[in-house]
């Protein structure tokens, strides 16, 4: 179809000359008479001139179609004729055009059929593509969700991780995310702080990591740290069955190489001589002792040249008679350092070999015989004293008398060899009268033999029925048992005149005394008294002469005192039969208006002594303390009252003037001028500061008076902070003023009032911006220990004077010095008071010139309850 139309197709030239005598009539006329060639030629210049650049336009154009033939014949015959004849229809275009189009729109469709077909291609390919990252994702998403792995992954820099998968329950791992991340509520403790370390080193170094670790209920778990595409994986793993038990022997086997390390470092430490040895008798193990007893220069040496300790003889004895049921432990001489010395050997035997030890006993053999030497001298040189000694072993049994002994209790020969207990040889000579009574015998005999669990040597005087006084020395010996040594100080007669004149002394000393003291015996007679006594009791010398019986002490003082139970209940304290005697104290106020303090002390000599103290001055003073307190108890509660019920009366008509301001300075009311406007916003201003006084005024008196209620609930302390930062936002603004916050991420929660928590922040956050210059920051920091959380407020205002630093605290003691508004003085004192009931405490650095920084201490852990301020 693309061909070049030739003259020699007649049909075609037919065609194509008809077409042109339909266009052109004059030049066809003029060529159908073939008599004028220069017109000819002149016609055919001017549609050279007229239709050249049309006909190569048209050339180009059905170039390529059906008609591109035909038009290369017309051209062929001529260009003027040519183009005439084809151009002179419009039905030649027209037909030209409906076929060029055609063409363009079955290529088009040949275009968009192939496309159609590539598309579909692909789309099958993506719907298989897409069918397979299905089914591995559910395959992926199964195993993850399988109940024996947890994953938790973090992304780069601070952000919350996200858990996959879950434990099981016997493991006791939480289920809950936030409470998965505590290692240390449901991890041993080891574990937990070396997987808390493990996980920052992954996050902060990516170094990965593989543990096993124990949970308080005992089971093992296996975690896997990686780092991939920039975030941090960390995998727990149930372990169960074989890998359970392999994890758990791999823990073992770390503690028991723990174990042997630390028993190799302490048998290495010690001076005795020890080895271990193979099945074949072979040393592989010695300790430094062993080396120097043998002349190694170290244990390696002596393993390493076979130095044996023992002798062949012991050697072979030792691997006859040792079994892993009876061990071997006998005494063997061997020479160290060129010495014969003595050793007490223990070795032990099991299937892979056997260990030994020596103990040096050659000293412990040179001191036995002498300390035998030392007994039989000692017994020999006892037995010729004068004093009486009796020596018991460490079984409270008779290993040793002198005849000064034997003489003194005249006690029968058999009954001192048949070895009697001491406990026997005292209620003998009991019973055949030789020992004083005792009102207690039991308890006087557990003192009399507790010598020998005491360190120290006791002494005790007997003063026995002959008349003789012993003074008793018994002295317990280091390896048990007690040595007792009787003294006669009978003859001692100097010591019953000095207790004498002691007792004359000591009378004359409480006769000068301002208490009353009487003293009173066992038999609830008294002994003796002093004036001041009876002139408390108003009774006379006679009434209270020694020997007089404490019930008619009781009648004469009966009618001075209401209390029936006073002096009766000392006559009970003298004659009763406990073994212990208790001490009384107590007060008496007489009718005659004196008030006395007694006091019951028992004596060591079986006496009482009560002593009467006239407290008459001091009780009268304190009388009149109390009162005085309870009027200004009174008093205060009175001004606590009054401020509560000012301050309430004070904040309604506050309110009011707050309220009509905002009212006025809505447009619907009416439009105020540039003054008005400035004076009602100094009226919102005042009003506003007047009520944050009156407010805090309210509160302090709220804390004062006891009735301050606490309302504990569960905070976030990252909720706190943005809470504070949004509502002080706006005063910083104003003060062109930048706040920093810093604080770790999760910090958890903390239990406290959140309401005063935040007034307390408020308060700081307020006093550093009106200290700080325009332009500075203030920064508020927090942070947590096991039991507390701490809020700090530093700003860089001008500091505060060391003077003023004693009295911060105090209300109304505002430092105007500095700050851009003159408050009342009362915002750290409502802090310390609201940190003051939440149990914590408050601090405050300051340097003139570099700022202040306040700190407050909140504990963390308080239970949720509501308290009253105290």
């Amino acid at each position: 179809m693309s061909g070049n139309w030739t003259e020699t197709d007649p049909v075609m030239s037919v065609k194509i000359m008809s077409l042109f005598k339909q266009a052109d009539p004059v030049c066809v006329g003029a060529t159908s008479s073939g008599s004028d060639i220069p017109a000819l030629a002149a016609a055919d210049r001017r549609s050279k001139k007229k239709f050249g650049g049309f006909t190569r336009l048209a050339t180009t154009f059905l170039s390529g179609t059906v008609l591109s033939g035909v038009a290369d014949s017309a051209w062929a015959q001529g260009p003027a004729s040519a183009a005439a004849r084809l151009f002179s229809s419009s039905e030649v275009i027209l037909a030209s055009v409906i076929v060029g189009a055609l063409g363009a729109a079955l290529l088009a469709a040949v275009w968009l059929v192939r496309q159609r077909g590539n598309m579909e291609a692909e789309s099958l390919e993506m719907r298989s593509a897409l069918s397979d990252a299905q089914q591995r994702i559910s395959k992926y998403e199964a195993l993850i969700a399988d109940k024996n792995r947890r994953i938790v992954v973090w992304e780069s820099g601070p952000s919350k991780p996200e858990f996959l998968g879950h434990l099981p329950a016997e493991t006791g791992a939480p289920q809950e995310d936030r409470d998965f991340l505590a290692f240390g509520r449901w991890m041993r403790a080891n574990s937990a702080s070396d997987l808390e370390k493990a996980i920052e080193t992954l996050r902060g170094e990516a170094r990965s990591f593989d543990l096993v670790v124990e949970t308080n209920r005992d089971e093992i778990l296996e975690v896997q740290g990686r780092v991939s595409g920039g975030k941090a994986f960390v995998r727990f793993i149930a372990l169960n069955n074989l890998r359970a038990e392999l994890a758990e022997l791999k823990i073992e086997r770390e503690r028991l190489t723990g174990s042997i390390s630390l028993f190799h470092s302490l048998l290495d430490a010690i001076e005795q001589p020890v080895w271990r040895r193979n099945a074949q008798g072979k040393i592989t193990w010695v300790n430094h002792a062993y080396s120097d007893a043998v002349d190694a220069p170290t244990p390696v040496h002596a393993i390493e040249e076979g130095r044996e300790f023992l002798g062949t003889i012991a050697r072979e004895k030792i691997r006859a008679t040792a079994t892993p049921t009876s061990p071997f432990h006998d005494r063997v001489s061997t020479v160290v350092g060129g010495n014969r010395t003595m050793f007490d050997v223990v070795d032990v035997t099991v299937l892979n070999g056997s260990a030994g030890m020596a103990i040096d006993v050659s000293e412990a053999e040179t001191v036995r015989e002498e300390l035998k030497r030392t007994l039989k001298s000692h017994a020999e040189t006892l037995d010729h004293l004068a004093s009486p000694v009796a020596i018991f072993d460490g079984e409270h049994r008779l290993q040793f008398y002198n005849q000064a002994f034997v003489q003194m209790w005249d006690l029968d020969l058999p009954f001192l060899e048949s070895r009697p207990g001491n406990s026997e040889v005292l209620d003998k000579l009991r019973s055949e009268g030789k020992l004083p009574e005792q009102l207690n015998w039991r308890s006087w005999k557990e003192g009399a033999l507790s010598v020998y669990q005491s360190l120290d040597t006791k002494t005790d005087l007997w003063h026995l029925p002959n008349g003789q006084t012993l003074r008793v020395i018994a002295t317990a010996h280091p390896r048990g048992g007690a040595t007792w040594v009787f003294e006669n100080l009978t003859e001692q007669v100097d010591l019953e005149t000095r207790y004498n004149t002691l007792v004359q002394v000591q009378g004359e000393t409480i006769d000068h005394l301002s208490e009353g003291v009487a003293v009173f015996g066992p038999d609830g007679r008294i002994r003796l008294s002093n004036p001041a006594f009876r002139a408390l009791w108003g009774i006379t010398a006679d009434e209270a002469k020694p020997g007089t019986h404490i019930k008619a002490i009781e009648a004469a003082c009966g009618p001075s005192y209401d209390k029936p139970d006073g002096w009766k209940r000392f006559g009970q304290i003298l004659t009763a039969f406990d073994d212990e005697r208790p001490s009384l104290q107590g007060t008496f106020e007489l009718y005659s208006g004196l008030i006395l303090d007694y006091a019951a002390t028992p004596l060591p000599n079986a006496q009482t002594m009560f002593t009467f103290v006239d407290m008459t001055a001091s009780a009268r003073a304190e009388r009149a303390l109390k009162e005085k307190n309870e009027a200004l108890q009174k008093a205060d509660e009175i001004k606590n009252d009054f401020v509560q019920h000012v301050s309430y009366e004070l904040r309604s008509p506050l309110t009011n003037i707050i309220g009509f301001t905002d009212l006025l300075k809505t447009p619907g009311i009416g439009e105020l001028n540039e003054r008005q406007s400035e004076y009602i916003d100094h009226i919102s201003t005042s009003s506003s500061v007047l009520l944050t006084i009156v407010n805090d005024i309210l509160d302090l008196a709220t804390v004062d008076a006891g009735i301050m209620q606490l309302n504990y609930s569960e905070i976030a302390v990252d909720d706190l902070l943005d809470d504070v930062a949004m509502q002080i936002a706006d005063r910083l603004h104003e003060n062109n003023i930048t706040l920093e916050i810093t604080a770790p991420a999760g910090l958890g929660t903390i239990v406290a009032d959140e309401q005063r928590l935040k007034q307390i922040l408020m308060k700081l956050l307020t006093n550093a911006t009106n200290f700080s210059p325009e332009g500075a920051a203030i920064t508020l920091n927090c942070w947590r220990d096991i039991d507390d959380v701490f809020f700090s407020v530093s700003d860089k205002g001008p500091g505060i004077p060391p003077e003023m630093l004693k009295m911060v605290f105090d209300r109304f003691k505002a430092q105007a010095k500095g700050g851009k508004r003159s408050g009342a003085g009362l915002g750290l004192s409502i802090v310390e008071s609201f940190v003051n009931l939440h149990h914590g405490d408050v601090s405050i650095d300051s340097r003139a010139g570099q700022g202040t920084t306040v700190t407050c201490r909140i504990p963390a852990g308080s239970r949720m309850h509501s308290v009253a301020a105290e």
